[in-house]
């Protein structure tokens, strides 16, 4: 059965470049940039929250009074979850830069933290990306802000002693290291990570504006702290992208959307790489697609692929017609791809299809079907 898109829909936070996590049936968004918002004003980070069964979008409050374990608002962060507890690191606004505090996010007490750490801590950057293995942190990449360059180091947070160790100046590393980089992807599977995508540069680390977008997938395992490249059997592949989305699911690496600006083209498709063949595939989808975008957010949640927010060209009309066909316009949708949609949700979208009456229906199945065509409206109650 090929997966099937179900749900869009309009309302939800108007974000890019943000960063999110997935705890139980939530999935917990903060911060990002949107065109028209002052990001030279200092102030906390916005967290919002989606219930995954109603599709639902809510703005969660805070009421703590210390602004200091609170992360100011950003763009160009990353965070993941180890149980109920969120991880933010890194990011940058207009006023103060880049930085490289490590902030936690209680998703049962909605409490944020700065955490002490120890060791050798990654400077400040963005762009960079995180994963977990194991139960600890790994982090790779993005742009330096002191040093002013690129990156191609290994990090590790220690999580039960929160201390960073440097794994690319490890003597017991192998291999060659991913090329220096800032918006790829870094995404876990049992030990292995995969690293796809990005923006690179001719000069190495040093950005002179003569961007590269490989498509050549690494790999770090951190059991063996190896690096190593698959063995492609098929020269079919994606093209080299930067600011997409990547997810593993059923053991294989899949990507989607994101943008290359040698061809300035954003995409929408979606690819899968299996290990045990090491071959890519081009996934096709039922069901309509979102439009093509980059610096979205992607959760898998059991077997639903949640994408939301991102930034695309404007598409023609009036508003490409007066602003320009280089204009972007931030998303704030959702969309749901379902890789394993049940007959129940193939029957309410068919009922939607074909407009059918839903009178005779149970309440429960009604209520889902006018939740998967209903737009959010954002409150400030918690989900």
């Amino acid at each position: 059965m090929l997966p099937r898109w179900t749900v869009s829909l309009e309302g939800g936070p108007r974000r890019v470049n943000h960063a999110a996590v997935i705890v139980n049936h939530r999935i917990f968004m903060f911060g990002g940039y949107c065109m028209g918002e002052d990001y030279n004003k200092l102030r906390p980070i916005d967290t919002y929250a989606l219930n995954t069964y109603s599709y639902r979008w809510c703005k969660i409050s805070s009421n703590q009074k210390d602004n200091d374990e609170i992360p100011f608002m950003r763009y160009g962060h990353a965070a993941v979850a180890i149980g109920e507890v969120a991880y933010l690191w890194g990011g940058r606004n207009d006023s103060e830069g880049a930085c490289n505090k490590l902030y936690c996010f209680d998703t049962d007490n909605l409490h944020w933290t700065k955490v002490k750490v120890q060791g050798n801590c990654p400077g400040a950057r963005d762009g960079h990306a995180m994963c977990v293995v194991n139960g600890n942190i790994f982090m790779f990449g993005g742009f330096e802000e002191l040093a002013e360059q690129f990156s191609n180091e290994m990090y590790m947070l220690d999580v039960s002693t929160m201390t960073w160790v440097f794994i690319t100046e490890m003597k017991t590393q192998e291999g060659k290291p991913a090329n220096w980089r800032d918006f790829h992807t870094l995404t876990s599977s049992g030990d292995m990570i995969y690293v796809f995508g990005g923006r690179e540069d001719l000069n190495g680390l040093l950005y002179t504006r003569h961007e590269v977008y490989d498509n050549t997938l690494k790999v770090f395992c951190t059991r063996r702290k190896k690096w190593f490249e698959p063995v492609h059997t098929d020269s079919k592949r994606p093209v080299g992208r930067r600011s997409h989305s990547a997810f593993v699911y059923k053991g294989c690496l899949y990507i989607f959307g994101g943008y290359n600006s040698i061809y300035n083209k954003h995409f929408n498709d979606l690819w899968k790489f299996d290990p045990e063949t090491s071959r890519w595939s081009e996934v096709k989808t039922l069901g309509k697609s979102p439009q093509a975008r980059r610096r979205q957010c992607a959760c898998l949640f059991e077997d639903r692929l949640f994408i939301f927010g991102g930034t695309s060209p404007s598409e023609t009309g009036v508003m490409s017609h007066l602003l320009g066909n280089d204009v972007l316009l931030d998303h704030n949708d959702t969309h749901i791809l379902d890789f394993c949609p049940s007959l129940k949700t193939l029957c309410m979208l068919s009922i939607l299809k074909h407009d059918l009456n839903q009178s005779w229906l149970p309440a429960p199945i009604r209520w889902e079907i006018k939740m998967m065509v209903t737009p959010n409206s954002l409150t400030t109650s918690e989900t």
